[in-house]
């Protein structure tokens, strides 16, 4: 019998393709873009409905986090690139079948509409507050003015900001377990769950604060039922699918998801929210931090695992 020995090489480190998308950067800026949609979103909402006077922290305080939320997220988004210094070739088009170019834009609009809109409540909120030039008072009258139809643009540009970070990942077909239409609604609600989580901790009163945690356990039921159902459509498909829905029933991501985003950012803060319905007191820190670990945790494993299934084995 003749021998023959191969020497690939293939155990030295850098032979195969190793292909990295996304690190924390991208999570980092789904997780703040969430929150700070959520927040935009019911500030829009209640405001056209003209619940301004009861609802203050949703109108009023909590929009004033949503300018740092997204500039820390952009940020994050910007560590990410590699080109850094070709990032304003995004606006020089628009291309309508491309999810990312709808974030850019919808980034564009919604950003300096979240410092237009707290900058229109600082006098409010701040009776001391002044401006330092006369031109930044006109601007302030104009804008207060326009805040209805500033409350419309910025009520359609949350829900496309807080679908679009789910439509990011569905739009990779070479991604089993992007590959879904049911992480756009589930981004969704996760970011209203996450912003009345905000939303509730900042409520100064009993009545706000009962709204938007009965809100919350509404996005939390919706979350669970969209996790169930993604699940079984996975199971329902090819093998691929099947493969991408057991990284999560019995595979690498089993413990970190289920404990972390479903018990811990889920089950949890609806059991305590559902016991201070009933009257009992339940710190509402306790369940505002739980509720944004799981959106945190849901977002980084779904961006992770998602890297990490494939078509090829």
């Amino acid at each position: 019998m003749r021998e023959e020995l191969i020497i690939s090489g293939r155990m030295n480190p850098m032979v195969d393709p190793n292909l990295n998308i996304w690190h924390w950067q991208i999570p980092t800026y789904l997780f703040l873009g969430g929150i700070a949609a959520g927040i935009l979103f019911f500030a829009s909402l209640y405001y056209i409905m003209g619940r301004e006077k009861k609802y203050t922290a949703a109108i009023k305080w909590a929009p004033l986090l949503t300018p740092f939320l997204l500039a820390l997220g952009l940020g994050a988004l910007f560590l990410d690139l590699n080109h850094k210094a070709f990032f304003w070739q995004l606006y020089l088009t628009i291309r309508f079948e491309s999810p990312m170019s709808w974030g850019a834009w919808i980034l564009m609009i919604i950003t300096p509409l979240s410092v237009i809109w707290s900058a229109t409540w600082l006098k409010e909120l701040f009776p001391g507050w002044k401006w330092k030039y006369p031109i930044l008072d006109q601007w302030e009258a104009y804008f207060i003015k326009h805040r209805f139809i500033i409350a419309w643009i910025m009520l359609i540009a949350s829900v496309i900001l807080g679908v679009y970070t789910g439509i990011l990942l569905s739009a990779f077909n070479a991604r089993p377990l992007w590959n879904t239409s049911i992480l756009g609604p589930l981004f969704f609600a996760s970011s209203l769950s996450t912003g009345a989580a905000v939303i509730m901790f900042m409520a100064k009163s009993h009545l706000e604060r009962n709204i938007f945690s009965r809100i919350d356990l509404i996005m939390i039921a919706i979350e669970l039922f969209l996790i169930v159902h993604m699940f079984m459509g996975f199971q329902a498909s090819t093998q691929v699918q099947i493969d991408a829905a057991n990284m999560f029933l019995g595979g690498p991501y089993t413990e970190v998801f289920w404990i972390f985003v479903v018990f811990i950012g889920l089950l949890l803060p609806a059991f305590l929210e559902v016991l201070e319905l009933l009257g009992y007191k339940i710190p509402i820190v306790l369940t505002s931090a739980l509720v944004l670990t799981g959106g945190l945790f849901l977002r980084f494993i779904i961006v992770y695992a998602g890297q990490a299934s494939r078509y090829l084995y």
